[in-house]
């Protein structure tokens, strides 16, 4: 909230495909605080627990607001297998907390909506720039760069190509 901004433009430092998690809630009703706010602190809790531990994969994460009702995160992870990975995981929250949520959703007549989208970005689909920004989004998750490393338009940017088609370690 704080952060200094970068001065001039910059880039992501990113390499390889990309994969964005958005995943959010919709209070429906209110009136049914017992049954979204559990929702909206069991994300909150998620996120501390993939903060603690680095190697789970999750590069990065942004907490937004659309509305009064609709709350959402929008996440960079390592990689699609790390993703997958974590959300199966049976010693993480998000089994815990997926499983009591489907139990409890049949008594709670739609007082919280859920949603999520993922998305792999292959490298050369998706391209970045900041001015006189603080460090956010993709750089966020991959660190910044000078925009005259990746090229000064958008179209060389979106060119660049990192000689390697995944991230690290993701084979």
């Amino acid at each position: 909230m704080f952060a200094k901004p970068v001065r001039g433009r910059t880039t992501a430092a990113a390499e390889g495909d990309v994969v964005v998690l958005l995943i959010g809630m919709r209070i429906n009703h209110f009136r049914g605080v017992h049954h979204w706010l559990p929702v909206f602190m069991a994300m909150l809790r998620m996120l501390r627990e993939l903060g603690r531990d680095r190697s789970r994969g999750l590069l990065a994460h942004t907490l937004l607001t659309g509305s009064p009702r609709t709350y959402y995160v929008v996440q960079y992870w390592e990689s699609k297998e790390k993703l997958y990975a974590y959300a199966a995981a049976p010693d993480m929250f998000h089994r815990t907390a997926w499983a009591t949520l489907n139990r409890k959703e049949r008594k709670s007549r739609g007082h919280v909506g859920l949603w999520h989208e993922t998305y792999i970005v292959p490298e050369g689909s998706y391209e970045a720039i900041y001015a006189d920004m603080p460090v956010r989004g993709l750089a966020a998750a991959t660190g910044v760069l000078p925009v005259e490393g990746r090229g000064r338009s958008a179209a060389d940017r979106l060119a660049h190509r990192s000689g390697a088609r995944t991230r690290p370690g993701t084979d």
